[in-house]
């Protein structure tokens, strides 16, 4: 059935997106009902382990290095606004190379990297697409009533199969790797989400890249913080809960898992998860 709106109907065609909105928002804020199952899509178990194939990243390193600013803060932002159109061309073709990858002929750590590296590439260039913006969440381009965001918007196509930023992360990434620090991993452009790393990952050195990040984002308020005496960690740990042990007293092993010293020292004295928060606003350059 064909349930678009005409010209006529724009009112109600804004008052449904205003709604889908605002459902959404409401998912986001409620736990454990926002985030998306992680279901195995099983044209992409195929991998060849005796491959001794590399797939080039440089572009996305010399881009990340040249628009990722560090801020004072501990989060990461992006100069989406600084981005010069040759960098933008850049970015363009390395998707297009990357696209172009018989992805299924690759050992299973290039792949990590190179579908790491495509959703990170994929986000800087759907922001871009869409910016100036404040958050990704009013980039309303994935297709559903009450849908928000890009995530599930066909993006790209790999090996002859339509691509979306949510098939790469819970059709791929999480059912194939089982890696709770691919959390850390996968850049959402937004302020609360892990940072966005200056350089590329590469099989050599994922689990590497992987194991910082998670002492990275752990240790920052944005992962956990002590509150007096009550703890507030990031709503990504009740969004996929399913991936840090299934309850919180397995996401509070994975917490101590990684913390520092001094988080630690706390962490061993907190038995229950006060509060999760999530900052969508975008992590753009100066903000």
């Amino acid at each position: 059935m064909d349930v678009s709106l005409t010209r006529a109907h724009a009112p109600y065609r804004l008052f449904a997106t205003l709604l889908g909105a605002a459902f959404l928002l409401a998912l986001l804020a409620t736990p454990g009902m926002a985030a998306p199952k992680s279901k195995l899509w099983p044209r992409w178990s195929a991998h060849d382990s005796a491959s001794t194939a590399i797939v080039d990243h440089g572009d996305w390193t010399r881009l990340l290095q040249a628009y990722t600013r560090p801020s004072d803060d501990g989060v990461v932002r992006f100069d989406y606004a600084g981005l010069a159109a040759t960098d933008r061309a850049a970015l363009d073709g390395y998707v297009a190379r990357l696209t172009a990858v018989p992805v299924s002929g690759l050992n299973r750590d290039e792949q990590l990297a190179y579908w790491i590296n495509l959703y990170n590439a994929l986000t800087v260039q759907v922001v871009l697409d869409h910016y100036p913006v404040s958050s990704i969440l009013k980039i309303g381009i994935s297709p559903g009533l009450f849908s928000i965001g890009p995530w599930g918007k066909k993006l790209v196509s790999v090996d002859g199969e339509d691509i979306s930023l949510d098939d790469i992360e819970h059709r791929i990434l999480r059912p194939i790797w089982q890696d709770p620090r691919i959390h850390y991993a996968v850049n959402c452009a937004s302020i609360g989400c892990p940072n966005l790393i200056d350089t590329a990952y590469t099989a050599d050195r994922v689990d590497v890249l992987l194991e910082a990040n998670a002492i990275a984002y752990v240790n920052h308020p944005r992962g956990a913080e002590l509150r007096g005496g009550a703890l507030s960690v990031s709503s990504i740990y009740d969004w996929f809960q399913e991936d840090f042990g299934g309850s919180e007293t397995g996401v509070l092993a994975h917490l101590r898992k990684y913390a520092r010293p001094e988080l630690l020292r706390d962490l061993k004295l907190v038995f229950e998860i006060d509060s999760y928060d999530y900052d969508w606003s975008l992590n753009e350059a100066g903000s």
